[in-house]
């Protein structure tokens, strides 16, 4: 029996193999055509399609004032980026992973309004830059895909423990820089599984000529853009602000020791060899908040209740509180939400983004001792009682929030890294870029 992978590899043979001559015939024809640049497992890339983003990153680097690296690097950058994009829209369709119209329509209705635009004047504005719409709904929708696979595939398999966030608090080195935000840029020659002893010293020679480019002043962005295999190449290697806790576990130690501008030595692992620049550094501010003591009775209308009847009974509990009933009996007796209403409606202290908008917007505007007037959230119908209020200083709270995001973060971006790491090693891709 002939395996489903000899006749996979026969098809994508004769697919390039039919193209090819129908390209040879248009070339001879003195007509362009186009055509295939890599084939990636059961998909390509063509080359329009190569050309339409590296257009598109020009304009970027531009835009951010970076120094174009050379068109063949930069097309191979490119090239290497949607070849991942394939990848993981591809495992997205294999694991039933769907992004419907309205989703993608209130996605990007929500980006144009973050840019204080209408949605006509935000597709007018993509056009006059050549940037066709339906491309754009395309990348977007691509966007959403990728970011729930991930979630999927392992965002949520990250798993934080109590012991990991005591460790973490524990250290004192990293309890120093706690409030510390590095801003870090990276450089990678990468060293994939399987390489050659000779390709791998080539790539450490590589990086040994970028490092001393780098210390001769030639400038971060520039460099990575040219010689970063990291993802971030295009971006000039910037990294983004980053706690102290969400620098990558293997970079750690190297920033501990730095000053803002510093350059660090090689730095080698199984993945390559990286170069880090601490571009910035900054403090966090102490966290200081403002907490309510409340209550509340919770009415929701059903078959039994309309809304006009949740709002009715709400305002007589009010009437009979300021007539001097106990408003905690009468949350016991008469509110739906039973964990607070055995503690007499009794919400405890919280803090801003601790309930929904709705109830704390109302809530932000009584003084201590007044009651609501009956208000509308999704879960039904309230009345609210603010006891007190307190500036809370919440740094141990904050702090300890943190670690666990921190941790989150790191032990997610590494396996981030692992993952696309494999699922390119196991890939089947084939490169055509070579210009006629």
């Amino acid at each position: 029996m002939i395996s489903k992978f000899l006749i996979t590899r026969t098809a994508r043979l004769l697919t390039g193999l039919i193209f090819g001559c129908c390209a040879a015939i248009y070339a001879q024809a003195g007509v362009e055509l186009d055509r295939i640049v890599a084939i990636v497992n059961d998909d390509i890339v063509m080359l329009s399609e190569l050309e339409e983003k590296v257009l598109t990153i020009k304009n970027q680097l531009r835009e951010q004032g970076t120094s174009l690296p050379p068109s063949s690097i930069l097309e191979k950058q490119v090239l290497d980026r949607l070849i991942l994009t394939k990848l993981q829209t591809q495992m997205a369709a294999n694991t039933g992973i769907r992004v419907d119209d309205e989703t993608l329509n209130r996605t990007i209705s929500n980006i144009a309004a973050e840019n204080q635009l209408t949605l006509a004047q935000f597709r007018e504005i993509l056009e006059s830059d050549n940037y066709s719409y339906e491309k754009f709904r395309e990348d977007i929708r691509n966007e959403i895909l990728i970011s729930r696979l991930r979630q999927r595939q392992v965002d949520n398999r990250v798993v934080v423990s109590e012991r990991e966030i005591e460790n973490f608090l524990s250290s004192q080195a990293l309890q120093d820089e706690f409030d510390k935000e590095f801003r870090l840029a990276h450089i990678l020659i990468a060293t994939p599984e399987g390489i050659s002893i000779e390709k791998k010293a080539t790539a450490k020679q590589t990086a040994q000529k970028v490092l001393k480019e780098l210390s001769a002043g030639q400038d971060f962005a520039q460099m990575a853009a040219t010689h970063s295999d990291g993802q971030q190449a295009l971006d000039g290697g910037d990294l983004g602000w980053r706690k102290a806790g969400q620098v990558p576990t293997l970079f750690a130690d190297f920033v501990a020791d730095m000053q803002k501008g510093d350059v660090s030595e090689l730095i080698t692992s199984p993945s390559g060899y990286h170069i880090i620049k601490l571009t910035d550094v900054r403090a966090s501010e102490q966290i200081v908040v403002t907490q309510t003591n409340a209550r509340h009775i919770l009415i929701r209308p059903n078959e039994l209740i309309t809304e006009d009847g949740a709002k009715a009974r709400l305002q007589q509990l009010k009437q009979r509180i300021e007539g001097g009933d106990d408003f905690a009996e009468l949350a016991k007796g008469n509110s739906i939400d039973t964990v607070s209403a055995a503690d007499g409606g009794n919400l405890g202290w919280v803090g801003p983004g601790d309930l929904v908008p709705q109830f704390e917007q109302i809530m932000d505007t009584l003084a201590p001792g007044e009651i609501s007037n009956p208000f509308k959230t999704q879960f039904g119908f309230h009345i609210v009682q603010v006891l007190e209020r307190r500036e809370h200083d919440s740094t141990e709270d904050v702090k300890r929030a943190k670690a666990r995001n921190a941790i989150r973060q790191r032990k997610m971006e590494e396996a981030r890294e692992n993952w696309l790491r494999e699922m390119r090693d196991e890939a089947y891709v084939e490169y055509r870029l070579e210009r006629p």
